[in-house]
């Protein structure tokens, strides 16, 4: 095992339970702004739709084909297009409300805690993340996490997002250290795995679904416990 000073973890998907957050908090706009009303049939349907508009999204801006502002002013009205409500005005205030409860929530990984508390005895942590500057704050607060890390670097602070190798360039520069005592802990292979490579990291995919990952990474575990005894 190489010696490695410091870790890189990636936060939503990885130590932040994103799925299980949005969940909860779509849930609750469920209830609010009276879905069933209007037409959509249960709370799981109203999730289903969120993932998917989401998540393509989410990849899009990644590939920088639309920025921050974009992303949130139609992430919703796509939705309510996609449920068969392109006739019904979006309340203004859903985008707004929909950050802040999600960002707000505590619910972690199993073991995140514990593991995060077992390697700062050995390791100097820190995040490396697409997500934007006040959410990702504001997850780490919620969730107990901010005073595990010494640098959260995030795409909105930097200008690049992952994979592109600045961000972990940009990180390495702060730390005075160079790649090879680097290691990346993410759930993303192309952002995650792809990205860390690209600056020459080592990686982690962290992959609880047992999902293929391309990239090769170095090391794969599926419960954040194992890193553990890999490190």
């Amino acid at each position: 095992m190489k010696k490695y000073r410091h870790l890189f973890f990636d936060l939503d998907h990885t130590l932040w339970d994103y799925n299980r957050n949005v969940q909860e908090s779509l849930a609750e706009l469920y209830e609010i702004y009276a879905l069933l009303e209007l037409g959509v049939a249960s709370k799981l349907e109203f999730y289903k739709a969120f993932s998917h508009v989401n998540d393509g999204l989410w990849e899009n801006f990644n590939k920088g084909k639309i920025d921050k502002s974009t992303l949130r002013k139609v992430r919703f009205k796509m939705i309510f297009e996609l449920l068969g409500l392109e006739k019904i005005t979006v309340p203004k205030e859903m985008e707004a409300d929909f950050l802040h409860r999600t960002s707000t929530k505590p619910h972690l990984f199993p073991h995140s805690k514990e593991i995060l508390a077992y390697l700062q005895a050995k390791y100097e942590l820190h995040i490396i993340t697409n997500g934007f500057n006040e959410s990702q704050s504001l997850k780490l607060n919620s969730s107990g996490l901010t005073s595990f890390f010494d640098l959260v670097v995030t795409a909105e602070t930097t200008g690049h997002k992952k994979p592109d190798k600045r961000i972990f360039e940009f990180a390495i520069s702060r730390l005075g250290t160079q790649a090879g005592e680097c290691l990346m802990i993410g759930d993303n292979p192309s952002s995650d795995i792809l990205g860390a490579k690209n600056a020459q990291i080592d990686q982690v995919f962290f992959n609880p679904r047992n999902r293929d990952c391309d990239p090769e990474p170095t090391y794969t575990i599926t419960e954040l416990k194992e890193l553990e005894y890999l490190l």
